[in-house]
């Protein structure tokens, strides 16, 4: 047997070389003690990366502040947590070009990877079209007998890096799902891949449904105990321990990415780090076995209680513009007998969670789904994030992207809704999410742009702002065809087809006379709002109903007024 475990040291320096290409595997575990590697390896020297990531966190700052990279492939270049937010870091090398960037939505970046693994010389979408990524090079439309198609080119990395639970000594790897998009990056890789992994086992048999990546494609494989962190590690049946993602540690590092003493916190959580076992130090054995109790999937119930929802304070904007965005999603699901709901991410993804829990109480089966590969998961209280891994157990299945995004949105016999959020919406539904021309930087699509193209009515939650709602989105980063109505903190705009404008329908209580409520969301939208012949009047949100967002979001992560 050729065995290939190696120190991370030898690893990295042995197969990462200037120039190169680089994937940065993703999946759940969002991020690898390769990385980290990297960036020590070769901090100050340029060595001209190119990074494929399809989502950029606080941590891929490193890449930017160290001068490793020219030019970013990427579906998300923001921080996650406590919120999905712009990083001046991304924005600041983007809009000055020292790091050329190409945005992807999820599924057309994963393809693109499926498409150089299997060795195919292109890869049918239904993303990208309609959208400002159809300047992209590597995506064109073609006229053919069977219509027209979207074509999207093969991506080849040089090299990928990605974390996983267990490999043999000869280099077979196991991952757990969701895997998001899955391991077609360390298949596609031209020379292979460089994998940590918590463990290393003389037999994978036993597990041989979880391999996914075999031993003739890695060219090293390191044991690397918590290598996944701040990132987390579902390892479901496989011979180690899970562990939740590091929420407290997303946080440092998106508050330090944005202070003066940046370079102090990377010294000593990178380039001071003298190996694997230093790092764990440098955690704590409190920390690490805070995150391994955090694996239980009922160490929910401790949190809700260390962390009680302010159930008497004041509703505000984002609660008001949830909760009725949820009444609308629970109407339409009904109308459409759905079979599932989309989840988005932020203020979205909790007016979905709360629809779907309405529409059940009701008796339909609909069933919630996320991008990363979840179907039919039921979320637990207290923390408000899709990617929250104590929600993966009490999934139906769990797959990938692939498997959501390109099969059961849009898919045959599945209808599917989507809840969605976005920088900018204007009047024809078209989604900003990426970048205002001339402007601030802002993520990127994520899922929303696969999700947008092809399912069966998307809406919108948002506050109704006049900066959110512009005539037309200088950039389009979904498609505005499936999006029916934007529901805002001041009413409901409603739309009847994919040809017509949105237009204000309902509006909300208050006070003042319906007339001047009108005018008021008239006033804060940010085209010429045309107004329904006949509006409805919302009712006020129940207490019930802002009860559930808030145990979803005890402390305000996403429902925080801004």
């Amino acid at each position: 047997m050729n065995e290939k475990v190696v120190s991370l040291t030898d690893a990295i320096s042995d197969n990462v070389r200037a120039g190169d290409s680089i994937y940065l595997g993703v999946g759940h575990t969002r991020w690898t003690a390769a990385a980290s590697e990297v960036v020590r390896q070769w901090w100050g020297k340029d060595p001209g990366f190119e990074l494929l990531m399809l989502s950029l966190s606080s941590l891929g700052t490193l890449f930017f502040k160290g001068g490793l990279v020219r030019k970013v492939l990427t579906g998300y270049s923001g921080d996650t947590f406590p919120n999905f937010t712009p990083n001046p870091i991304f924005a600041a090398s983007y809009a000055r070009g020292e790091v050329e960037v190409e945005h992807w939505s999820f599924l057309a970046f994963t393809q693109r990877l499926e498409a150089a693994a299997r060795g195919l010389p292109a890869i049918v979408t239904r993303s990208i079209a309609g959208s400002s990524m159809e300047e992209n090079p590597a995506f064109t439309r073609v006229t053919t007998e069977l219509g027209e198609i979207g074509l999207l080119a093969p991506l080849f990395p040089d090299v990928a890096l990605l974390h996983a639970p267990v490999a043999d000594r000869a280099g077979n790897v196991a991952l757990h799902p969701p895997l998001l998009e899955s391991p077609w990056g360390a298949l596609a890789a031209r020379r292979g891949a460089v994998v940590t992994v918590e463990k290393v086992v003389d037999d994978l048999s036993e597990w041989s449904h979880l391999v996914r990546i075999p031993a003739h494609r890695v060219l090293a494989v390191c044991e690397v105990p918590m290598g996944a962190h701040p990132g987390g590690l579902f390892s479901g049946a496989l011979p180690v321990e899970s562990y939740g993602e590091d929420y407290d540690f997303w946080i440092e590092a998106r508050a330090a990415s944005r202070r003066d003493d940046f370079d102090e916190w990377i010294r000593h959580w990178i380039l001071d780090v003298s190996s694997p076992a230093d790092y764990v130090e440098r955690l704590g054995s409190k920390r690490v076995e805070k995150l391994r109790q955090k694996a239980d999937p009922q160490s929910w119930r401790q949190e809700v209680i260390d962390n009680p929802p302010d159930l008497e304070a004041p509703i505000n904007r984002w609660e008001m513009a949830a909760i009725w965005g949820a009444r609308h999603l629970t109407e339409r699901v009904i109308a459409l007998k759905a079979d599932a709901v989309l989840a988005g991410a932020g203020v979205a993804n909790l007016a979905a969670w709360l629809a779907v829990a309405q529409a059940q109480a009701q008796g339909h089966a609909v069933q919630l789904t996320a991008e990363i590969g979840l179907w039919g998961y039921d979320p637990v209280p207290g923390d408000p994030f899709v990617l929250n891994h104590r929600n993966f157990p009490r999934s139906l299945m769990i797959s990938d992207a692939s498997t959501v995004l390109g099969s059961l949105v849009g898919g045959q016999g599945t209808t599917t809704l989507a809840c969605l959020g976005g920088a900018q919406i204007d009047r024809r539904g078209n989604v900003n999410s990426t970048v205002i021309p001339g402007g601030a930087f802002l993520v990127g699509s994520g899922g929303g742009n696969d999700v947008a193209s092809v399912c069966a009515e998307a809406i919108v939650v948002a506050l109704l702002t006049p900066e959110r709602t512009p005539s037309e989105c200088g950039y389009i980063t979904s498609p505005g065809k499936a999006v029916r109505a934007l529901v805002t903190d001041f009413g409901i705009l409603e739309r009847s087809d994919a040809k017509s404008d949105l237009v204000l329908t309902a509006v909300a209580p208050g006070p003042e006379s319906k007339d001047e409520r009108i005018a008021a969301a008239v006033a804060a939208c940010g085209w010429d709002l045309e107004v329904a012949e006949t509006v409805r009047e919302l009712e006020p949100p129940t207490q019930d109903e802002v009860n559930s967002l808030r145990t979803w979001d005890p402390q305000a992560w996403f429902l925080r007024n801004r």
